[in-house]
């Protein structure tokens, strides 16, 4: 039997629409039901290709018995996280502060008021390893409701109390200081050996890599710059020589669970690659290695083969799990790759990448070059052989919801590749996937968060607003259109409208064109993603720089003097805003290059610096003239121009 989840668009609630629970949708209705039947709400986040949602949806969401306790004692909600973001921070901030951790899938517990009383994340059917059992859980839950309910309430009370306190920062000029002190924080959690920051589980996080590259680039003694690039290219080479990095079919997957990158969650995210994309090609520019960049381009190859739409679009995520198990649809076994390629050539490719009769991971393969053999193509025509093999395995849960802000990360992914490659694919399939948000996920100035089989999802929140503005920027930059620029403005001044947050600074999540909570948080801490009220203030920084002096000069001000603020207090977890102060503080340059016959754009592109406006002239003008015939270079940075010249200037030279 269905439940009302079967009216929903999203691929993870209509996961949970054959359950035995009544499931309901965020919604008035849930919560009408909860106070006219005077039950307590079960909150249930999640998000479709998680695997421990999985899990606890087949121990429990299915299972008749735990289906007839939730409904004779609760009203159940169903909520996806990545179509609502907003209701997830602010239960994940109630969990956190209960049980001082969070993650999916989320259980909260809470009023008809929308009051929390009780949080967890995973609960097992039954007792075990120190876990309280579900139904354990819900009876004795719905027996407190009963017998103490006041008990409860006053837990509520005080909950929303903590969590709605007014922010005590009030903001403060960025320093240098505060920017060194996170380069040291990075540097003191390094790990040498293995790459990467900290213990495991190693995330990612390619902004922070981003942010390095930026602070080694704007003026660092060739000591510390030195000490920087071993960092960044050790943690690339490193990842991109791991099972992390789907070695037969290329992107990368969420998280690596050991320190050495071998063994990751399995888990394929739209963001994650969007982000490392961005990342590689950068260190491939900055650092001299051909190597980052074709990992870069290998990525792009990936989410163009199994992630994009007909229409250009971009789809969420893959699943870790195929057939219930996590990882199965990746792992091999020696046997299976000498069967596939031949005895002679399938020894040498397991030599190459790790694999062995033993296995590296639950009796089987993850492949990898972990053991030092060469990153190259000389296995090309075998890894084309194992992926279309791989291909006719039982296939991965694909989410298939486009998403503004992770559509516009890749947007500006791409223009970073065609900035990097000068591969025009690269420019037009950005182009594409901006049309199709115009077409399919705005409404005026509007954005709306997601869309799916031509339904939109919910009105955006801070973080649609944001990337997309950044996506803008991103497009005008390598192309000097000013539609994209003029577009970038338009997103903004309704951002500033519909989240800032007045005098106070900042930037609330959700904004006038979305429903209240119990609280309004203004996220500013950069996690897997760099938070919204960081990219805001990095496209503030941009279009005062691109427009002088005026609105954007007083937005990048104010919005870098908040989060600097913020970024007080662990200046680590802030590297995209503190990226956008180092920008403010040291301008990347405008360049105009005035084609002669025969030059292209494409030519001239992978020769330009990595970051700042480039603009392409077919040809000489009043302003702008040829240099006796020959493509002219007219280069200026903050309030100075160079000469023209006909050579590509050393811009090493002119960034230090």
């Amino acid at each position: 039997m269905s439940n009302r989840l079967k009216e929903e668009s999203s691929p993870y609630l209509l996961q949970h629409a054959e359950n035995p629970v009544d499931w309901f949708p965020w919604g008035n209705e849930a919560f009408e039901k909860a106070e006219a039947e005077d039950k307590p709400v079960f909150l249930s986040v999640g998000y479709s290709t998680c695997h421990w949602c999985h899990v606890m949806a087949r121990e429990s969401f299915e299972d008749p018995e735990t289906a007839r306790i939730l409904n004779r004692y609760f009203v159940c909600i169903k909520v996806d996280r990545e179509e609502r973001p907003d209701i997830d921070s602010v239960y994940m901030s109630v969990c956190q502060e209960l049980t001082g951790s969070g993650g999916w899938p989320m259980s909260i517990f809470m009023t008809a008021q929308q009051q929390p009383f009780y949080a967890g994340t995973y609960f097992p059917p039954e007792a075990r390893q120190g876990m309280i059992g579900f139904r354990e859980l819900l009876l004795a839950i719905a027996g407190r409701w009963r017998d103490n309910r006041t008990g409860l309430l006053a837990s509520a009370e005080q909950i929303v109390a903590q969590l709605s306190r007014e922010e005590q920062g009030t903001g403060c000029p960025g320093t240098e200081e505060l920017v060194r002190s996170a380069v040291r924080v990075l540097a003191g959690s390094f790990d040498r050996q293995y790459g990467g920051f900290g213990i495991a589980p190693k995330f990612p996080t390619p902004h922070n890599l981003l942010f390095l590259l930026l602070y080694a680039r704007t003026g660092t003694s060739g000591e510390e710059t030195g000490q920087l690039y071993r960092q960044v290219g050790k943690t690339l080479e490193q990842m991109r020589r791991g099972g992390i990095f789907d070695q037969i079919g290329f992107g990368f997957s969420r998280y690596s669970t050991d320190r050495y990158y071998l063994v990751p969650h399995f888990e394929k995210m739209l963001y994650d690659n969007a982000l490392l994309i961005a990342a590689y090609a950068a260190a491939g520019k900055i650092l001299s290695q051909p190597i980052f960049t074709d990992t870069a381009e290998k990525t792009a190859e990936y989410i163009r083969r199994e992630m994009m739409g007909p229409a250009g679009e971009f789809y969420s995520a893959q699943d870790a799990d195929s057939q219930g198990e996590e990882g199965s649809y990746y792992l091999w076994q020696k046997e299976e790759i000498l069967q596939i390629l031949g005895k002679e050539r399938g020894r040498k490719f397991c030599r190459h990448f790790g694999i062995t009769r033993q296995g590296n991971f639950q009796g089987k393969n993850i492949p990898n070059l972990l053991g030092g053999g060469e990153i190259s193509d000389s296995f090309e025509e075998d890894l084309g052989r194992l992926y279309s093999y791989r291909r006719s395995r039982a296939r991965l849960h694909l989410d298939d919801k486009v998403l503004t802000s992770w559509n516009s990360l890749m947007i500006s992914a791409l223009a970073t590749l065609y900035r990097v490659t000068g591969k025009r694919r690269y420019r037009l399939e950005a182009e594409r996937a901006q049309q199709f948000i115009e077409k399919n996920l705005v409404h005026g100035d509007i954005l709306y968060v997601g869309w799916r089989h031509g339904a939109r999802s919910v009105k955006g929140f801070l973080d649609d607003y944001a990337f997309y503005a950044a996506a803008l920027i991103s497009l005008y930059e390598v192309t000097a259109e000013s539609g994209y620029l003029d577009r970038a403005r338009q997103i903004c001044r309704q951002a500033i409208y519909q989240f800032g947050d007045g005098d106070r600074g900042g930037y609330f999540l959700y904004g006038r064109e979305n429903g209240k909570l119990i609280t309004r948080p203004k996220e500013t801490y950069d996690g897997a993603l760099p938070c919204g009220n960081s990219v805001m203030a990095y496209c503030f920084v941009r279009l005062s720089q691109i427009d002088g002096e005026g609105e954007w000069q007083e937005e990048a001000r104010r919005q870098t003097a908040f989060l600097a603020g913020e970024a007080d207090r662990y200046p680590a977890g802030h590297c995209m805003s503190l990226a956008a102060l180092l920008l403010q503080r040291h301008p990347p340059m405008k360049i105009t290059a005035v084609l002669a016959g025969g030059d292209t754009r494409e030519d001239i592109l992978p020769r330009l610096p990595v970051c700042g406006e480039i603009r392409f002239l077919e040809g000489p003008g009043e302003q702008y003239r040829l240099f006796h015939g020959r493509t002219a270079y007219y280069v200026c940075r903050g309030h100075v121009c160079l000469p023209a010249t006909d050579r590509i200037p050393d811009f090493s030279e002119i960034e230090a």
